[in-house]
């Protein structure tokens, strides 16, 4: 037995990817050779260097009783409540000085400890392999004293072959731990920096005569209807598909008719690779993909990605993910509609592609490989340009292909992401089309397509998009003749994304252009007892990048976000078009394999957002791609008069693995009568007095036309509102070459504009007020004039707004704000249940819907613009009912808008915090007459032009009146 020395870390910063590490194979969960699982309770000990503890530790009999304990699996910044460290969050600067392969002195060094007995009944024959799952990012281990080996690819299994040093009782598990290494700069994906055994460690007996690795040949044939099985071993055996009558040797192929397997249609086939020593159960899919006639086609169909990237995420374990929270990941993808995804930027836990295979999702399997560092210095030194590397870069390649080659879920092997280009990559990508021409490989940073059998690229404008659509984008001759996928598109960070809509239409209307992946799925907020969820900075790191890490469909919980309602709404499968009017409806099957035998349809009348008969619509069950026309019933006879409209639904027929019977997986609406629109006789005439003026049923403040009460309501500070708390759109990002639009309405004031007073005109039958809304320091303004008039019982407010000066900008709002003393409950006939804005609304639906004024928040984890409701008619709260001329955009919260744009947590918005002017608690509500659009400017193109809020004459209304629905 013997020792290194404290000097003796060289292998830190080793390019290689390491020493003693068994071949790589493929992973399955469980066969009926026996395992244990080293999971659990580890004695643990950092050390703020490499080399600040000498190896003694991992010596039999060491005593590690004053030693603190962590979890495995488990990272140990996210335990010991700040004992150990805390994460670092860079989007893609190396937190630490970029001098490859070196890194810090000061180097986090977790030593962890765990001793153990084999069970009862461990066969005493075969070999036992220790296999670790995770760790980042570098590692070194002991067995009973004995120096095993060391490795680097965090997110990618290792083994080692430790049966000769085992022993019934008392093995010492002893694992070194470097959170920095030469490693380090091929890991530099946006994501947290987590050190620590973050996955599985487990020892697997291996008997005699079992197969080391094997590989699952399985393509379909769709001419033929059948599939071709062939399972490669490296020993002998034979292979057992019950339902196919399937006894065949390893190495044979056999033929049989057979259900194919895709996302829509995930078809597996339970069978057996039984050798001489062990019996591993095997879950066969068949399926086929091949480029062909410049498609991506799966069984001869070409696909349609409507797909998200995935990193894993937990709020408090990191990216220690158990089994449920995986399951919990894919069954929340499939109802919402996603069938596809990205493992970005590494591949995930093994267990989360069994569940792809079983629920049925496309997957993008991503090499544990990021370079994204290296752009600041012209990508100089760049690891995957160095031959030095090389051998790192096919081994991280080889360990993703070998461990996943047989997920009937996986079409495509992807070398890494935003690692620049060269030899290394090229090596990579020769090497996996070598090992398996099953599947194609996909590089985004590759858009020559040299190496790649895909045109991929993230982010691209609507413009672009479609000009690649149409072949007109150039390129290599290669390029030309492929498919084109965007890798990453619609950043889904804070209030978001918008365009989604739009970028769909061109997906569809293209052949050439197969979808994507939206950036991305989950928020990577960290809990925190003060801040809620903690992202970049909350931690006092020395460089981060905010809260850029929180930029996914579903919050840190994993409770959906408005933009995954809206994803689900652009991509479902079924659509709808027609006109209520005249009693048809056209249904779409936009599948790419399945017909609607699954679904059931049905329809429901409604006037005035009250639904007054509903009942089944028959639908044949369409092929994929086809549509038919099909009959409404009649209106109902007896139904009342008023805005009325059909609403179609296709929900699922009967309980599914992913889903129960009724999910809604598709709708859609079409009006049959149009809205009467608001009409109020100006009959009342304004009375002056003292200190007040009364119309109808308000007062108004004599000498500042202000109005006061309205129905007995006090009513606070009405006036033209143009700000809004920015958006992560609205801020976007300093390398995009777009228009930042928050940084110009600031710029030009609009966050702190004056209101002044020009006149208070009593009529005779109008009170009418007269401003100029204007930023200080400029020459812009808004000529704002409020016309209140009244018929004794209602209230109508027109105003008209007419800019001055040169406006440049677009404005963020347009539209009225006040305050009330008290409301909580809110009703509302318009779009919902969540929140719209002009380019994410296609997900609201038109109905009454009832909320409280805190259930109308949406918690984006960096507070922003959130919760406005579209296409309003009117809303009730606080007493006051309010309809609309035209229709509005209508929201109300406990804080203004000025305490919502200076919140940087959640936590800094309290309910009941007094106004600015320092008057009492109120809700502040919000009746907007135009939003600016929200776009994906965060790393994306900014609203399109149609969705831009010009600064133009407008005249809107309101009509207030007293409420018919309960205040409280």
């Amino acid at each position: 037995m013997s020792f290194r020395t404290t000097s003796a870390v060289d292998y830190v910063e080793d390019v290689s990817p390491g020493a003693g590490a068994l071949p790589p194979r493929t992973w399955y969960a469980s066969s009926d050779a026996q395992s244990l699982s080293l999971n659990g309770s580890w004695r643990f000990r950092l050390s703020a260097t490499a080399d600040a503890e000498d190896d003694s530790f991992a010596e039999e009999g060491y005593d590690a009783g004053d030693w603190a304990e962590v979890t495995v699996p488990g990272h140990w910044v996210l335990q010991g409540d700040g004992a150990f460290g805390a994460p670092i969050y860079t989007n893609h600067l190396y937190p630490f000085p970029v001098d490859p392969p070196h890194v810090p002195t000061e180097n986090p060094t977790g030593d962890h400890l765990r001793v153990f007995d084999l069970p009862s009944g461990w066969p005493a024959d075969g070999g036992v392999v220790l296999r670790f799952d995770g760790v980042e990012s570098c590692a070194r281990l002991w067995l009973n004293g004995t120096d095993i080996g060391e490795f680097k690819g965090s997110r990618l299994p290792h083994e080692f072959a430790v049966g000769h040093l085992l022993k019934p009782a008392g093995n010492v598990l002893a694992v070194r731990v470097h959170q920095w290494s030469a490693g380090s700069y091929l890991e530099d994906q946006d994501q947290w920096w987590l050190p620590g055994i973050f996955r599985d460690v487990t020892l697997l007996h291996r008997p005699a005569g079992s197969a080391l690795d094997f590989f699952v040949h399985a393509p379909y044939d769709h001419t033929s209807g059948e599939g071709t099985l062939r399972v490669d071993s490296d020993v002998a055996g034979r292979v057992l598909v019950p339902a196919l009558g399937i006894d065949v040797a390893t190495g044979e192929s056999v033929t049989a008719g057979v259900l194919p397997w895709t996302a829509e249609t995930p078809k597996l086939y339970d069978g057996e690779l039984v050798t001489e020593g062990e019996r591993i159960p095997l879950r066969i899919g068949f399926r086929t993909v091949a480029l062909d006639d410049g498609l991506i086609k799966v069984n001869g169909e070409p696909v349609l990605f409507k797909g998200v990237n995935r990193h894993e995420w937990h709020p408090e374990m990191g990216r220690a993910l158990d089994l449920e929270t995986m399951r919990e990941d894919v069954l929340l993808m499939k109802r919402h509609n996603i069938n596809a995804v990205r493992t970005s930027h590494y591949p995930p836990h093994p267990a989360f592609l069994d569940l792809c295979d079983e629920y049925g999702l496309w997957v993008i399997d991503e090499c544990d490989l990021e370079t994204h560092g290296f752009t600041e210095q012209d990508w100089r030194d760049n690891p995957v340009d160095d031959d030095r590397w090389t051998p790192a870069l096919l081994d991280r390649a080889a360990r993703m292909v070998e461990r996943d080659k047989n997920h009937p879920s996986i079409v495509f092997w992807s070398l890494g992401n935003e690692a620049g280009t060269g030899r290394g990559l090229t090596a990579m990508a020769e090497w996996i089309h070598g090992r398996d021409s099953s599947r194609l490989v996909h590089y985004e940073g590759d858009w020559n397509c040299r190496d790649t059998d895909v045109y991929s690229r993230m982010y691209a404008f609507h413009g672009e998009v479609e000009k690649i659509g149409q072949g007109l984008d150039g390129g290599t001759e290669k390029r030309r003749r492929l498919p084109f996928i965007q890798c990453e598109y619609a950043h889904a960070m804070g209030n978001g994304p918008g365009g989604l809509a739009d970028y769909q239409h061109l997906f569809e209307t293209y052949d050439r252009l197969q979808g994507g992946f939206v950036w991305e799925w989950i928020d990577h907020g960290v809990r925190h007892p003060e801040l809620g969820y903690a992202y970049g900075g909350d931690f006092g790191e020395e460089l981060h990048d905010g809260n850029f890490v929180c930029d996914g469909l579903v919050f840190p919980d994993r409770r959906p976000s408005p933009g995954l309602i809206e994803f689900k709404k652009v991509i479902e499968p079924v659509r709808f078009e027609g006109h209520g009017a005249d009693g048809t409806v056209r249904v779409s099957n936009r599948h790419d394999f399945a017909d609607l035998s699954a679904l059931a349809f049905e329809w429901s009348y409604q006037v005035d957002g009250e639904t007054i008969e509903a009942g089944t619509l028959n639908v044949p069950a369409l092929a994929p791609g086809e549509s038919a026309e099909v009959k409404l019933p009649e209106p109902p006879a007896q139904a009342p008069g008023g805005e009325s409209g059909w609403t179609v639904r296709a929900l699922l027929a009967a309980d599914t693995s992913w889903a129960q019977k009724d999910h809604v997986v598709a709708w859609g609406q079409f009006p049959a009568a149009p809205r009467a629109v608001p009409s109020v006789a100006p009959t009342g005439r304004p009375v002056p007095g003292d200190r007040l003026i009364t119309l109808g049923p308000a007062s108004f403040d004599a000498r500042t036309g202000a109005v006061r009460t309205i129905g007995g309501v006090s009513v606070e500070g009405l006036k033209l509102d143009v700000w809004r708390a920015p958006t992560d759109n609205d801020d976007g990002v300093e390398w995009h070459s777009g228009t930042r639009y928050a940084a110009l309405w600031r710029d030009l004031g609009l966050h702190r504009v004056h209101h002044r007073l020009d006149a208070v005109e009593v009529g005779e039958d109008a009170l009418t007020v007269r401003t100029r809304v204007a930023p200080a320091a400029r020459e812009v303004g808004l000529s704002t004039v409020y016309r209140w008039t009244s018929d004794g019982d209602r209230l109508r407010l027109t105003v008209s707004v007419s800019p001055q000066g040169k406006w440049t900008v677009p404005l963020p709002r347009l539209g009225i704000r006040f305050g009330l003393a008290e409301a909580d409950r809110v009703q509302w006939f318009g779009g919902g249940p969540g929140e719209g804005y002009p380019d994410t609304k296609a997900a609201s639906m038109l109905g009454r819907w009832e909320s409280s004024v805190d259930e109308l928040q949406t918690p984006y984890v960096r507070p922003q613009e959130n919760g406005a409701r579209s296409d309003v008619r009117w809303a009730e709260l606080g007493g006051l009912r309010i309809e609309g001329d035209p229709e509005f955009w209508f929201g109300a919260r406990r804080w203004t808008t000025e305490q919502l744009d200076a919140a940087t947590h959640l936590t800094d918005l309290t309910a009941g915090t007094a106004s600015d002017s320092g008057s009492a608690a109120r809700v502040w509500v919000n009746l907007d007459h135009g939003q600016h659009g929200i776009g994906s400017q965060s790393c994306g193109p900014g609203p399109l032009p149609q969705y831009v809020l010009r600064v133009e004459p407008a005249e809107f209304s309101f009509v207030f009146s007293a409420a018919n629905s309960p205040t409280r």
